[in-house]
């Protein structure tokens, strides 16, 4: 068998497992969500305000994806938010089985949020369906404003852009103008956000999307 031949075989597995993944949310009406982002571009802290603010709103759970450690689901945990944490070892991104085996440790019960944290990394992620709702990408303005271009395909896949860290604007060459115009421009239909999860700038915007999607998805039809 080629290689090619043992890649397709490992995506369509994958695919399966997500369409049962899908479908269980279809069923619970959970609105899931996949967090896709360089390593340190903020994808827990943005979390961890997500959870804080919306715990008491929602029924939510959270799958975390790292090499090695339980660091960022004890900082998840720490709000009283159930966490589970996936470590990929050497592995640069989840698969479908890692998170349905993480749903099965969270609490037996239907969420209206599930928020999964994918390994830190802009290429292979977005190649690997989780049974999610919609990807969400998150950048860094550290990162340069440049980053849509350079890894075009986690923009491409994404519902979401979050352009995080914008407080240190002043100290930085990038721009977000820039970085939003450059997002847009690989994918137009991205709803983009700017967020600062030091000062909190922009967060409600983005607490009012996801509250928005939770509602969509209560109001589908669970076979939709």
């Amino acid at each position: 068998m080629s290689r090619i031949d043992v890649m397709k075989d490992i995506l369509q597995a994958n695919i399966d497992v997500a369409d049962q993944i899908r479908a269980r949310f279809a069923y619970d009406r959970t609105l899931a969500l996949n967090l896709i982002a360089s390593p340190g571009a903020g994808k827990t802290s943005l979390l961890e305000r997500t959870v804080a603010t919306l715990k008491d709103e929602f029924t939510i759970g959270v799958v975390e994806g790292d090499l090695v450690t339980s660091l960022d689901a004890d900082r998840i945990a720490r709000h009283g938010v159930p966490a589970v944490q996936i470590n990929t070892t050497s592995g640069c991104h989840l698969e479908a089985h890692q998170v349905q085996g993480a749903l099965a440790q969270l609490p037996d019960t239907p969420f209206d949020l599930v928020l999964i944290e994918n390994v830190g990394n802009l290429v292979c992620p977005t190649g690997f369906d989780l049974g999610e709702d919609a990807k969400v990408v998150i950048v860094s303005l550290t990162e340069g404003d440049d980053k849509p271009l350079k890894y075009p395909g986690a923009f491409t896949v994404a519902t979401a852009a979050v352009i995080n860290k914008i407080d240190l604007a002043p100290y930085l060459p990038a721009s977000a103008a820039i970085l939003r115009k450059n997002a847009l421009s690989t994918n137009p239909n991205l709803v983009v956000f700017e967020t600062s999860c030091t000062t909190g700038a922009g967060i409600d915007a983005w607490l009012d999307w996801v509250r928005a999607g939770c509602a969509a998805k209560k109001a589908a039809r669970p076979d939709a």
